[in-house]
């Protein structure tokens, strides 16, 4: 499945390592460091200056404008959705 996580982002749900909330990588110096590592690797995408989260996958960093509460009821959405698809399979 996928999620919509904004500006133009759409990511395999799979994918997902972590969705974190803008403040605390704010607030965390080894946080700030790994984005900027990663930047320079440039696997680092959307707004960073609008950002309300960050999602964290196995190949990519993304900056959302979308809260960390909005994507993951974006995420349980599509999980709820995939389990009534193979229900109504059988």
């Amino acid at each position: 499945m996928f999620i919509h996580i904004g500006n133009d982002n759409v990511i395999r749900s799979r994918e997902v390592i972590a969705i974190i909330d803008y403040d605390l990588y704010a607030n965390a110096s080894g946080m700030y460091q790994m984005i900027q590592e990663w930047k320079q690797k440039d696997r680092v995408s959307g707004p960073e200056k609008k950002a309300k989260s960050i999602m964290i996958t196995e190949n990519r960093i993304f900056f959302s404008t979308l809260s960390v509460a909005t994507l993951r009821k974006r995420s349980g959405i599509l999980t709820t959705i995939s389990n009534l698809e193979d229900y109504y399979e059988e």
